[in-house]
């Protein structure tokens, strides 16, 4: 197959969408097909784009046998509602002519699209329906819903009447998926023929993360003496509600055989700092290289997994699964019924988003029991290897696409 694939986050970004659209594109060229892929350049979480990778030209090269086309759009320093949209607009305005010029060197068998961004999803569409492609979207959360829960845009009013009306457009495809069984269900209930919906989950590293036996080099790096660590990795924005982490460590900073770490980049990240000022028992690293990840994640105790209470089901945190690889348990936020509470039951705590009281119990309840604590992360590496399995989720999706474009 010839496949174009449309996403505005791609390798080698660390965290979020792109390393899970670079493993897409890479599977399906180790499966013999010919994948081009039109990307920003790298720029999340931290909202600026790499130095090595800064052009205000577009780029063309290929990227372990992908052709990665990547383009210099905009990236506001502090992504408002309005700034996001501006971004999300340059993106498609600059992939429209480069989408079409690749359509031409190889007509595509299937054009994919991976939202976020949906706007890309306006050229994807466009570049399908002239070349007689057939067109795929993948959801990797419900972005407008997302944008309503977190603030970023009013829940009223002609833009969200418009942002609904332009979501429901752009689910008219010819296959759709998404990440988890609720988001596939919430598909269904927006009236998708349930034949055109594929569950398309995010997989864990279970090759490249395993349980430590031994302690993690990042103790001795990082000058951690406390005997337990609490550990948050990942991107640090609005939809995380990481203040619940900051708020934990100044209830429980009497423990004093207990630590905590945030690792991560993202847009508030320096509010996160100042508010945990004149607390001893948390500190703050950036993101680590990707071959690091297994001392990074091993270095926990416990997980920490907060989120916004309005973001449930409207996504599912890509990170869960390398926690669970990790062999460690969760402490989660999220509300009954919710796919991330079913998806952390047997293999961690889940308390009600926001509540920082019982947030902070159930990391003591773990480090205070290790028995039960050693279980549930057992439970939660075997989780990962039966449903978060790269090879096997990647083989599915490979043999679908092929079947779409037949």
């Amino acid at each position: 197959m010839n496949v174009l694939i449309l996403g505005i986050n791609y390798a080698p970004e660390l965290v979020g969408i792109g390393p899970y659209t670079a493993g897409m594109a890479g599977a399906l060229v180790e499966a013999g097909h010919r994948v081009t892929v039109i990307c920003a350049q790298p720029y999340y979480p931290r909202w600026q784009v790499e130095p090595a990778f800064k052009s205000k030209r577009v780029r063309r090269r290929v990227e372990h046998g992908v052709t990665v086309v990547r383009l210099p759009i905009y990236v506001p320093r502090e992504p408002s509602g309005t700034q996001r949209l501006l971004h999300h607009m340059s993106f498609a305005a600059l992939a429209l002519p480069c989408a079409l010029a690749e359509a031409r060197r190889w007509r595509p068998d299937v054009v994919l699209a991976v939202a976020p961004s949906l706007v890309s999803t306006v050229v994807a569409k466009a570049v399908a329906k002239l070349t007689g492609a057939k067109f795929w979207l993948h959801l990797q959360d419900f972005e407008v819903e997302a944008a309503f829960a977190t603030g970023l845009l009013a829940s009223d009013g002609l833009v969200s009447k418009t942002a609904r009306a332009f979501e429901k457009w752009c689910l008219r495809a010819d296959r759709l998926s998404t990440i988890s069984p609720q988001m596939c269900a919430r598909l269904a209930g927006r009236g998708i023929e349930t034949d055109k919906i594929v569950e398309l989950r995010n997989w864990a590293s279970l090759e490249r993360i395993a349980p430590l036996s031994g302690p993690s080099r990042f103790r001795a790096e990082w000058g951690i003496d406390r005997p337990h660590v609490a550990v948050y990795s990942g991107s640090i924005a609005n939809k995380q509600g990481l203040e619940l982490i900051v708020e934990a460590a100044r209830r429980l900073r009497h423990r004093k055989d207990l630590a905590f770490v945030v690792c991560g980049e993202g847009p508030l990240r320096e509010r996160l700092i100042a508010s945990a000022e004149g607390l001893d028992n948390i500190q703050f690293q950036g993101l680590q290289p990707a071959e690091c990840l297994s001392d990074l994640l091993g270095l926990a105790s416990v997980h920490l997994l907060p989120q916004i209470a309005g973001a449930a089901d409207l996504l599912l945190p890509s990170k869960l699964t390398n926690m669970f690889a990790s062999g460690r348990p969760v402490v989660a936020t999220a509300a009954a019924g919710t796919g991330l509470a079913e998806e952390v039951d047997g293999c961690g705590i889940v308390v009600k988003p926001g509540d920082a009281e019982a947030f902070s119990e159930a990391i003591e309840r773990l480090i205070d029991d290790p028995d039960w604590s050693a279980e549930l992360g057992r439970r939660g590496r075997e989780r990962a290897e039966e449903r978060w399995s790269r090879s096997r989720i990647l083989g599915r999706f490979e043999l679908q696409l092929s079947e779409l474009a037949a």
